[in-house]
Formats: structure tokens, C-alpha cells, sequence
């Protein structure tokens, strides 16, 4: 299933993934470190899912990999919520913005992938 030309969410994802990290080391900063841990997991691994999908071995596990992609990103999404709503977090809507768009096309990628 590999293809090696630009593939938005493989960009998106990854993107995502190196602004979690700055945002989990301003988390530590602000010693914040039970969810700034958290947030590093998840947030990152939504890359690495949509990443080993790539290489999927049929379009079953295509979508199992996605699947797992797309509960890594509903975790993140948690954990942000937990920083928006608490008092003495840092927060970046714009992390949510972005998770939201990346949220979005996952979806679609295993709606898609499940009707071809």
C-alpha cells in the first residue's frame, strides 16, 4: 500500500506531532508533567499510527491502523480540553484547531477506504 508522494495527513500528523512536543516541554516548564507526558504519548503516536499505516499489509489493516490513529487523536483531544478548561495550564487553541482538521480527514480516510 505504499505510495511515496505527498501525503497530506502523513504531513499534517507529523507537523502536529513537533508542536505537541514544544507544547509538552512548556507543560514541564510549568511542571505540568503527569499531562504534559500524556499529551507527548498521544499526541505523537497519532503520527506514528497514520505512519505505519502506510505500509499496511491489506486495506483491513490500513483501517485498523487509522482506527487507531483516529482514538490517539480523541485522546489528545482530552488532554488539551484538560488544559483549556484548567485554570493554571497553558493552553493553545490552535493545537485544537489543528487536531480538529486532522481529526476530520482520518475520518474520512476510513469512510473512504471503507466503501473502495
Amino acid at each position: 500500500m505504499r505510495n511515496d508522494k505527498e501525503n497530506l495527513i502523513v504531513t499534517m500528523s507529523l507537523e502536529f506531532a513537533l508542536e505537541i512536543i514544544a507544547f509538552s516541554e512548556l507543560l514541564e516548564e510549568h511542571k505540568k508533567f503527569i499531562v504534559a507526558r500524556q499529551l507527548l504519548k498521544s499526541g505523537t503516536s497519532i503520527g506514528a499510527n497514520i505512519s505505519e499505516a502506510q505500509n499496511a499489509e491489506s486495506k483491513p489493516d490500513f483501517i485498523h491502523k487509522m482506527k487507531i490513529a483516529a482514538k490517539e487523536a480523541d485522546e489528545t483531544k482530552y488532554w488539551l480540553t484538560l488544559c483549556e478548561m484548567s485554570k493554571n495550564y497553558p493552553f493553545d487553541n490552535c493545537l485544537k484547531e489543528k487536531l480538529q482538521s486532522i481529526i476530520n480527514i482520518i475520518s474520512k480516510i476510513i469512510s473512504t477506504s471503507k466503501t473502495h
